[in-house]
């Protein structure tokens, strides 16, 4: 393995560790906060720490004609307004999902917008293989095995993280089509800013946080902010410079496994076999949609896989 490989594939690791037990962490802060104060108070600290990057990386930006450095992209804010509405209402969903659920089974079910990206891009045009269907049926199934009741009910919780998934997808769609247009570091400060601020207004008007609350729940709202939000992203970003496709797959998906790791071992929740089960097949569903087209090109670009 080249050295550049290897140092790209510990970087994925440790942020699909600090990812997976960000679950454990997002609902350790809600014993004292409401969901839209962590994400408010969580998002903005996660845009402070992308501060430092932008200023050291502010010579690599366009010039303005009169030199003064200043970034000239006027639909900047724009693709920041829309990029950070879309963390906004999947991180909502995420985190009052979290109120009615396990960290584990919120971990694995919105791993599957991993699956959902693939079927969605065929609304505009994007192909896929039969990876991805494949993998959306294993993924369907382990999902039904993991929240659908004997009573062929889906908990509240579990509802809500799949719909947050969603969201999570749309927002994966909308970067690909705006990070090419723009400075990945300012549109990645302006999103999160843009969430903190809806997720604080929200607050102010169904919720009530104190001082005392926000400072019990500081650990927990410093680990999603400054460690899941701004360094796993900073981390992630560094690692695509050098990254081998399938190693990311795979090790961004154990995200989903640190999750219900993370779960067990700091909240003490317990999966049923069904549950195990149903985890199995989503993670392999998972894998097969990011997966079945690396490997395919890979036979096609040497001469295994004949077409034509």
């Amino acid at each position: 393995m080249k050295p550049q490989h290897l140092k790209s594939d510990l970087l994925f690791l440790l942020s699909a560790v600090i990812w997976g037990f960000a679950f454990v962490a997002q609902r350790m802060g809600m014993d004292h906060v409401g969901p839209f104060t962590f994400n408010g108070i969580r998002f903005f600290l996660g845009a402070m720490v992308l501060v430092p990057f932008i200023y050291s990386n502010r010579n690599n930006q366009p010039k303005a004609p009169d030199g003064s450095g200043q970034i000239r992209n006027r639909r900047l804010v724009l693709y920041g307004g829309l990029a950070g509405m879309a963390i906004f209402a999947g991180a909502s969903l995420q985190q009052v999902g979290l109120v009615y659920t396990t960290a584990g089974k919120a971990g694995f079910i919105t791993g599957l917008y991993v699956v959902i990206v693939p079927i969605m891009g065929l609304l505009w045009g994007q192909r896929t293989n039969a990876g991805t269907w494949g993998g959306a049926l294993m993924a369907a199934a382990g999902m039904y095995l993991l929240s659908v009741n004997e009573d062929l009910t889906v908990s509240f919780g579990d509802l809500l993280e799949l719909i947050g998934a969603i969201f999570w997808a749309c927002h994966i769609h909308l970067i690909g089509w705006i990070s090419p247009k723009t400075d990945s570091l300012q549109l990645a400060f302006l999103q999160f800013m843009v969430c903190a601020a809806a997720s604080l207004m929200t607050a102010l008007v169904v919720e009530t946080a104190s001082v005392a609350a926000i400072a019990a729940a500081a650990l927990p709202i410093v680990y999603g902010g400054a460690l899941s939000v701004g360094v796993a992203y900073t981390l992630q970003v560094v690692a695509q410079r050098h990254a081998h496709p399938a190693h990311a797959a795979i090790l961004l998906s154990l995200e989903a496994v640190f999750a219900a790791v993370g779960g067990w071992l700091i909240l003490g929740e317990v999966m049923s076999r069904r549950g195990m089960v149903g985890c199995s097949l989503m993670f392999t569903g998972m894998l097969m949609s990011q997966l079945y087209g690396l490997v395919t090109k890979r036979e096609q670009d040497s001469g295994f896989f004949k077409t034509g």
